[in-house]
């Protein structure tokens, strides 16, 4: 039963890598169930087995990759609090793995970026939900730096959160699309200044 569930999320793991470069590189309505499965390397019926559509397949794509990404997240925040580092620490280390995770997964990241401003998707209210399960990870740190006063109570949470998670995927497309030449840490360093005098700076 295990071996099998676990064949099984191996099999959903290659559609997904299959899926999202396809979709990356020519557009959800112009790929293919046929040309997935043949990228994923298995017979179109596995396709089906695995989900219902090409659309179920897709907003499971989108569900599993940005669930990773809430996961690096909260990890990279409880290693920092674990390290005895404070909010700020924390949030500096999201940054980081938000980068890490974008550089380990251009593609869905350019993908997600883009879905998320259509408004005619099937798959609209999964996006919805996702993004807002990120952007909680974030939120938790910063309500729990103004409650314990290493932050200003100034600080507006959901707009700070919301624009820490989009000036990582911007700031990681930007790099990717336009300086590849920068480094990882020097990206991270950049955004690391921002928040340290943006957010960081705003103690009592």
């Amino acid at each position: 039963m295990a071996r099998g569930s676990t064949r099984r999320s191996a099999t959903r793991q290659k559609l997904y890598e299959a899926a999202v470069t396809l979709i990356a590189e020519q557009g959800f309505s112009a790929t293919t169930v046929d040309e997935i499965a043949e990228r994923a390397g298995v017979a179109k019926g596995t396709v089906y087995y695995n989900f219902t559509s090409k659309t179920e397949l897709f907003e499971g794509l989108m569900r599993h990759g940005v669930e990773l990404l809430r996961d690096d997240l909260r990890r990279a925040a409880d290693e920092a609090a674990t390290g005895g580092g404070g909010r700020v620490d924390a949030l500096d280390a999201m940054i980081r793995a938000g980068l890490v995770f974008i550089d380990r997964y251009p593609a869905f990241t350019q993908l997600y970026v883009a879905e998320l401003w259509r408004t005619n998707r099937a798959w609209r209210d999964t996006l919805t939900v996702v993004r807002r399960e990120v952007v909680e990870v974030v939120e938790q740190v910063l309500r729990d730096g103004v409650a314990d006063g290493e932050l200003s109570g100034d600080v507006d949470v959901p707009l700070t959160a919301a624009a820490l998670v989009g000036m990582v995927l911007v700031a990681a497309l930007d790099w990717q699309a336009f300086q590849p030449e920068r480094s990882l840490d020097e990206v991270h360093g950049a955004l690391s200044l921002l928040v340290q005098g943006r957010v960081g700076g705003c103690g009592p």
